[in-house]
């Protein structure tokens, strides 16, 4: 167990004190639930930045640890330790619930003269009738929370058993099922706008039944493991999370404007998306303390699988699940770049991660080598020869020419490939850079250009 400082002690009591008097005050004065989630969020962020390092050893005589190999004299830190933001964060959303439905508790159960009321039989036999308490409100909480929780399992077992990637691909879906027949129930919307060209062939609306839902789960499965994909330097998979949260946030606020008229038709939806983005960012920014360059410790596959979760769900929930893949466009770039390798294509190394050279404490392209036992099939080869002289990757041939080594799938070696050898850290910040970006571009494609498709942003 690793002490906090006396610095980090003073700090994170502060905070905490100001939070817990956030929310007292909130609870006291019939407060906006957004103050309670933030104060919930900021003790989130503390007690996980503290748990974190005090639970370091545990995890590690536990056998739940691994080396740092992108380091001069790499030692054992604590794996998995996304589990405890995971299971702080699931805590934050329990405890928010009471304030998010204050108002409603209060307006379903109150009584003109409530010291005075007589309470009937059929209220002793069946309970208060609560017709007014919005319980379709309560049920995406719900659902939501079942969902994060069922693929935080699903995180625990792969760190627990290395499962392979086939066996446990499609398994978020499955986890996802509860929140999809949710969205039948509560929503059920399954008509797409189609663009101004096609309109004279297909009409405004086209319903895509039960396919849209298969895009859902899609969604459901892909957010995890994309997340799970871009990894291998200290900071990336947690710094890509937050990046892509805060967005989401900047897109929630887009409809919350108090210039817009208000309340919006989505304004609810995007208080969801809100209120569960929030506590995620403080358990995030508390892991990202101790897992940016030099790690102290790993976040293992658990939090990937969860935070891709977290994006899928308000996605789904919030209604705005094809804005949200604007937002992993660096992702499904990644994606589709690794697929020659995931799908075996192309022989895939255990590892992929980029090759720290010891010499120069730089990262460089890991590779993948191709003997002569196992040859290239011509065609890939000759497909790997053309995607190097699109500086697309790094190709070795022999006297032959016949591909001897190329740099591994994964848009980490491709930035190396580009730009060349590069300190850890620096290459995690370039990444993270190129994500907001992108991300920022993604939200201007949505909000403005996609005008000169559509007739309207929804927005207005």
């Amino acid at each position: 167990m690793r002490a906090l400082s006396s610095t980090e002690v003073s700090s994170l009591s502060v905070l905490s004190i100001a939070c817990v008097a956030v929310l007292v005050n909130a609870w006291r004065s019939d407060g906006e639930p957004l103050f309670a989630s933030l104060a919930i969020s900021g003790l989130a962020f503390a007690f996980s930045y503290a748990l974190i390092p005090w639970t370091g050893d545990v995890f590690i005589r536990r056998g739940y640890k691994g080396k740092d190999l992108s380091k001069k004299n790499p030692i054992e830190l604590p794996e998995a330790m996304g589990l405890l933001s995971a299971l702080v964060y699931l805590l934050a959303i329990v405890n928010f619930l009471p304030f998010a439905f204050k108002r409603d508790i209060a307006a379903a159960t109150f009584a003109p003269n409530d010291k005075d009321r007589i309470i009937e039989a059929a209220e002793i036999e069946n309970g208060r009738f609560l017709h007014r308490f919005p319980l379709e409100k309560l049920a995406s909480y719900g659902f939501a929370y079942g969902t994060l929780a069922t693929v935080t399992i699903l995180g625990i077992l792969d760190d627990s058993f290395d499962m392979r990637w086939r066996h446990k691909f499609f398994i978020p879906a499955f986890a996802a099922l509860p929140m999809l027949g949710l969205y039948f129930v509560d929503f059920g919307v399954t008509h797409v706008v189609v663009p101004l060209p096609l309109r004279p062939y297909l009409g405004d609306l086209v319903d895509l039944g039960g396919f849209y839902y298969l895009y859902m789960a899609a969604i459901s499965i892909f957010c995890p493991n994309c997340i799970n994909i871009l990894a291998g330097v200290n900071g990336i998979e947690v710094g890509q999370s937050l990046v892509i949260a805060f967005l989401l946030l900047l897109n929630d606020a887009l409809y919350l404007s108090p210039k817009l008229h208000q309340p919006h038709p989505a304004a609810e939806s995007h208080l969801f998306s809100v209120y569960l983005l929030l506590p995620f960012i403080g358990v995030s920014l508390a892991l990202l303390q101790h897992n940016w360059f030099p790690a102290k410790v790993f976040v293992g596959d658990t939090y990937c699988y969860f935070a891709g979760m977290v994006f899928a769900v308000v996605g789904i929930l919030g209604h705005f699940s094809k804005t949200l893949l604007l937002l992993f466009i660096p992702q499904i770039f990644n994606f589709c770049y690794s697929a020659p390798q995931l799908f075996k294509i192309v022989p895939c190394p255990r590892h992929r991660l980029p090759r720290f050279n010891a010499r120069t404490g730089l990262m460089e392209p890991s590779v993948a080598t191709f003997d002569e036992d196992k040859p290239l099939r011509p065609i890939v080869g000759e497909a790997l020869k053309v995607l190097g002289k699109l500086h697309l990757m790094k190709v070795e041939t022999d006297g032959k020419g016949r591909v001897t080594e190329a740099s591994n799938f994964t848009i980490l070696n491709l930035w190396l490939v580009w730009r060349g050898p590069l300190r850890e850290d620096r290459l995690a910040t370039e990444i993270l850079v190129m994500q907001t970006l992108c991300g920022l571009a993604g939200l201007w494609i949505r909000h403005s250009l996609a005008l000169l498709l559509f007739t309207a942003d929804n927005r207005f």
